[in-house]
């Protein structure tokens, strides 16, 4: 190797370090803690477990305020969609008469960054007639996507439906 060559290889490598001590440098100064880390599946799963509890508050309000200003519901026991928040908390005035307590048979999660998420699955849900008190079963199938907003975990979308058969 010639004088020039073995030059132009010293610089080759030294400038490779340099840029790999760059990228290492900036990922530990700006890395983990200052970006958002990904959500675990168990906590996802645990916006479920909260919304489920604000059902049992009676509170339409309440439960309405665990969606986004945006989101849309495509409820079970409803045919209206609803897009708006207002529309959101009417579906909830007449659903939490029934005194709802849902249940996850089955949970399948997928994380799609650090704030968004999607928990889709089957559930059911115990319904009491306000008038007789009769208990009744609704299985459906779900969908809640969601998305952290202002640091807070919101459900943007929200598609639940009876299951087809019986």
């Amino acid at each position: 190797m010639n004088r020039k060559t073995r030059i132009r290889a010293a610089l080759v490598t030294a400038t490779a370090l340099v840029t790999a001590a760059t990228v290492t440098v900036g990922v530990s100064a700006a890395g983990a803690d200052h970006q958002p880390k990904k959500p675990t599946k168990k906590q996802i799963a645990a916006l479920f477990d909260g919304w489920n509890k604000t059902l049992q508050t009676g509170d339409p309000e309440k439960v309405t305020d665990r969606y986004a200003k945006d989101a849309v519901l495509l409820p079970t026991v409803s045919n209206k969609i609803r897009t708006n928040h207002a529309e959101i908390e009417d579906y909830f005035d007449h659903f939490l008469l029934n005194k709802p307590v849902g249940t996850k048979t089955k949970t399948i999660i997928n994380i799609l960054d650090n704030n968004s998420a999607i928990d889709t699955g089957s559930y059911y849900f115990i319904l009491t007639d306000p008038k007789t008190g009769e208990k009744r079963r609704v299985d459906a199938r779900y969908t809640y996507e969601y998305e952290k907003r202002g640091g807070k975990w919101l459900i943007v979308n929200h598609h639940s439906s009876m299951m087809p058969e019986g």
